[in-house]
């Protein structure tokens, strides 16, 4: 992040409401990438404005990968990376929220059951930290719509590879992490039915589109989004993060205005999406997600998680405990007890 964007966040500054609320973030990343440089103590900052953050889950994005090696292992060198951050937060010398408490990693699921053995060594380089599988499958036919990085093919979730490489996740008591477009959430359904016994975890509340044919549709999008949610909340091993609105492919044009959105601005826009997951999953079956620092292009974090707990002020005590700490952690394995209140 450069200094004018961090100037430009710091326009918008607000207290952390609800400071005493134990928050679990399921979702954000680490990396060192030319001209953006995001690491432990960049994301400590982050998230030292108020809220309570007790544990974090990080969440692959090709972060410091094995430079040589046969290729299909080469993503463990980032498990290999977390597990060292991790470790070094255990320690306590920087604050006491325990980040990456739980890893989620890449593997090639389209290798078929040879995958095993990345499993394997993603499991032990992980050590106890270590609970599954992203595969980004975000993929659009427009050429105005960026697909992920894997390169995905329309069909992914149907491909014969790909589900026999999905099949081994069982094996080793893995979840599956699922980014993709909205227009793609059907395709979910359909692996989640395949695979009943595997957690699916659908990354950014489905991510509904609102740049290039999108654009000045979002009435038209959520409509089908919602129908979409609808019928995957219907899959019992499904649950979902609420978060990840503020990216820039959503459309609400946050990141370039003239001063970022308040807190109440981003409950005004994003509460109709995440109170109808909310709805139709169930608290004990949502979580809400930084995704930082991808989000922080339009909001600094205490902004975002203070427009969280404006959605769900009216909620009951038990269920914001559930979207803000007991759902990630309860679905990502990382405390039999939750901190007490």
């Amino acid at each position: 992040m450069t200094a004018d964007r961090e100037a430009w966040l710091a326009q918008t500054k607000e207290d952390a409401l609800d400071p005493d609320l134990p928050i679990c973030d399921p979702h954000h990343h680490l990396w060192d990438r030319p001209n953006s440089y995001y690491m432990l103590r960049e994301f400590l900052r982050d998230i030292s404005g108020g809220h309570n953050v007790v544990r974090t889950v990080y969440v692959e994005c090709a972060a410091m990968y094995r430079k040589d090696g046969p290729q299909p292992m080469r993503p463990v060198g980032e498990t290999e990376f977390a597990q060292g951050i991790a470790a070094r937060s255990a320690g306590g010398q920087y604050g006491p929220a325990a980040v990456a408490a739980g890893i989620v990693s890449h593997a090639d699921l389209t290798l078929g059951a040879v995958v095993s053995p990345v499993l394997a060594a993603h499991v032990r380089a992980g050590h106890s930290r270590f609970r599954g599988i992203r595969y980004q499958n975000a993929w659009d036919a427009s050429s105005d719509i960026q697909n992920a990085r894997t390169k995905p093919h329309r069909q992914l979730f149907a491909d014969p590879k790909f589900q026999e490489g999905f099949a081994c996740l069982q094996n080793y008591d893995l979840s599956f992490d699922a980014w993709l477009y909205s227009p793609q959430l059907p395709d979910v359904v359909g692996l989640a039915n395949m695979f009943p016994q595997t957690t699916i975890v659908l990354d950014h509340g489905g991510t509904p589109l609102g740049t290039g044919p999108y654009t000045d549709k979002r009435e038209e999008v959520f409509g089908l989004w919602k129908d979409s949610i609808a019928a995957l909340a219907a899959c019992p091993n499904v649950v979902v993060k609420l978060g990840g609105l503020a990216m820039p492919i959503c459309g609400f044009e946050w990141e370039t205005q003239e001063k970022p959105p308040t807190s109440q601005q981003l409950a005004d826009a994003t509460a109709r999406y995440y109170l109808h997951c909310i709805d139709q999953f169930g608290a004990d079956r949502c979580m809400f997600e930084s995704n930082f620092p991808v989000d922080k292009l339009s909001c600094s974090y205490t902004v975002l998680w203070n427009s969280f707990k404006r959605i769900t002020q009216d909620l009951s005590p038990p269920d914001r405990a559930a979207l803000f700490h007991d759902t990630a952690t309860r679905v990502y394995r990382l405390a039999d007890q939750r901190p007490t209140y």
